[in-house]
């Protein structure tokens, strides 16, 4: 790794690390706080004076850091993919917060204004990448190319779209959200330095640094959450990273955590509906862990062991 590359990391995790305190008491001074559901679980209606739209800091930060060590590199296709979804999806993000906030109502945006928009961003990411990018789709383990052609524009929509808010669904608890997004992005490192790719491997480490930074000031008890501004980002740049490297399938491996609190909300959903009854005590998932009397410590402690886990597979699948 070269000497940028960890410079990369230690001022993103710096600078984050002094940027939150007084960004925190900003938020407060403003009220911009944490508008909980009335159908959260009653210990979490205590977090309704935590600040909210945390995840500015470590959106604007690796911007910003991308932009003074690779300013030579930053209008690439590969990195204006990256950096543009990861904005303009954070963008998304803010608009859904902003609305909770002004209207102290936690529905926010609709989910069909969510998905017009993410629909639009997909569009225009493969538009931006489609004259550079490879319409193959490597299968792990065959080691075949199957070749998508247009088709690879719909596989690019359902990453973004279901990426974001996958990490947003999994956005519950102090550092849960966090911890596992930065588990993730050390395959993408790793696969990145493999392939030669400095710029983005820089990114990931930008991101890795600033949500470390973050975390210190996120977990339990959270002194402030990311808020949609911070989870549809990271959802975003863990999807727009599988696809510049070319990893599309090993995204559902590295971020079975993702995949697990979402599926388990979408069957939950199903049941209901077909059978109305639940099939789980709650979702998503991890408050169902929180019913059955588990330390909310505890539960973000096994979900990140599980990330690891993950992580690794995913490596070895690679």
């Amino acid at each position: 790794m070269t000497l940028r590359l960890g410079a990369v990391f230690i001022v993103s995790l710096v600078a984050t690390l002094i940027v939150i305190p007084p960004f925190i008491r900003y938020l407060q001074r403003i009220q911009l706080f944490q508008v909980v559901s009335q159908y959260s679980l009653k210990e979490y209606q205590e977090k309704a004076k935590t600040p909210i739209m945390g995840g500015l800091a470590f959106v604007i930060i690796p911007l910003l850091v991308m932009i003074v060590f690779f300013w030579q590199e930053v209008f690439t296709p590969k990195l204006v993919v990256i950096l543009l979804s990861f904005l303009c999806y954070g963008f998304v993000g803010f608009l859904d917060d902003f609305r909770i906030v002004a209207q102290h109502d936690n529905k926010g945006l609709s989910v069909r204004q969510k998905l017009f928009l993410q629909l639009i961003l997909a569009i225009a990411m493969y538009l931006i990448y489609r004259e550079t990018m490879n319409s193959d789709l490597y299968v792990p383990l065959l080691n075949i190319n199957l070749y998508l052609g247009a088709g690879y524009a719909f596989l690019m929509f359902f990453m973004f779209v279901g990426a974001s808010n996958a990490v947003n669904i999994t956005d519950g608890m102090d550092g849960l959200a966090g911890g596992t997004t930065v588990l993730a992005l050390v395959p993408f490192i790793f696969l990145a330095l493999r392939a030669g790719d400095e710029p983005v491997a820089g990114f990931a480490l930008a991101l890795a640094g600033s949500l470390l930074g973050y975390l210190r000031y996120n977990l339990k008890p959270a002194r402030i959450f990311m808020g949609d501004t911070g989870s549809l980002a990271l959802g975003a740049a863990l999807a727009a990273l599988a696809i510049v490297l070319k990893q599309e399938l090993l995204l559902a491996v590295i971020g079975f955590v993702f995949v697990y609190e979402t599926f388990c909300v979408i069957l939950q959903q199903i049941w209901v509906r077909v059978f109305h009854k639940r099939i789980f005590a709650y979702t998503p998932i991890h408050y169902a862990f929180k019913l059955r009397g588990y330390r909310e410590e505890a539960i973000v402690g096994g979900f990140w062991l599980l990330g690891l886990v993950c992580a690794i597979i995913g490596l070895i699948l690679a």
